[in-house]
């Protein structure tokens, strides 16, 4: 029996972990499920999160899904112990990748970029609490990074000022930062560029990738060989506008696997 991999997120950013976890295992069918009519989650309360995390997991588990992946910090924070006790297929979550983050640091200050809704989660602060122990940590919110990044964006004067404006009040000292959202992974060299070559930038996507594969050995799930596939995308709101978005995304640069987007109306015919 085919093993198909579920992966949810507000929007596009979790096809960051998509792009991560097609390159590592490229036979793996993947169905991607982007809930672009509920975007963005980070200003939503825990609670509304909560509550499109079991519809979004319901849907990819009705749909035949063996294992899910909710690539999106925000809906894990607010998510996944329901998930994991409501679901009997093995669920794999998204949180900031501190711990690595401050290994890479030499100076022990980090810094965290984070949408709201994470930044006051009581997940992040748990891995606070498990990891930092005498180093510095700084968590960054930054409304509105998302949507640029769900409009298509990976670079620009947008992108420039929005960063310069959040990231200025940074502590001296910063040399490692941890990207608290999947959507961030779009722009990471933007970040890069603006916080200079001292600072190292620590995505999760490749780890949580590794992750997956784990779990899917673990749980006696046949992983897949043979020829690459591409990944089946749908989205809750606009499939029309998902799909724009996506084009703008590769146009600019971005690195995305083979996909494409369903359309409501050929759902049932394959490939639209």
């Amino acid at each position: 029996m085919t093993t198909t991999v579920g992966v949810f997120d507000s929007g596009v950013g979790g096809l960051t972990v998509v792009a991560a976890l097609h390159a590592l295992l490229p036979a793996l069918p993947i169905r991607y499920l982007a809930d672009t009519a509920y975007f963005p989650y980070g200003e939503r309360s825990a609670a509304e999160v909560e509550a499109r995390a079991l519809v979004l997991a319901a849907r990819l588990v009705d749909e035949g899904c063996a294992l899910l992946v909710v690539a999106c910090n925000t809906a894990t924070s607010a998510a996944i112990e329901t998930l994991r006790e409501r679901f009997a297929v093995p669920v794999v979550g998204m949180e900031p990748p501190l711990k690595p983050a401050l290994a890479q640091s030499g100076r022990g200050r980090v810094a965290v970029l984070v949408t709201p809704s994470t930044a006051r989660g009581e997940r992040l602060e748990r891995l606070r609490r498990a990891y930092a122990g005498t180093a510095e940590v700084v968590t960054v919110a930054l409304p509105g990074l998302a949507d640029l990044v769900e409009e298509g964006a990976v670079s620009g004067p947008a992108i420039d000022a929005l960063l310069r404006r959040e990231l200025a009040a940074l502590p001296a000292g910063v040399d490692a930062v941890a990207l608290g959202c999947t959507h961030y992974g779009f722009v990471r060299g933007a970040i890069e560029r603006v916080l200079g070559p001292g600072v190292r930038v620590v995505d999760a996507a490749e780890a949580v990738a590794r992750r997956v594969q784990q779990q899917l050995a673990e749980h006696g799930l046949a992983l897949p060989e043979g020829a690459a596939v591409a990944v089946e995308c749908a989205a809750t709101g606009d499939a029309e506008a998902f799909a724009s978005t996506v084009g703008r995304l590769q146009a600019a640069g971005a690195v995305l696997p083979p996909l494409y987007v369903l359309r409501p109306e050929a759902a049932g015919e394959g490939r639209a």
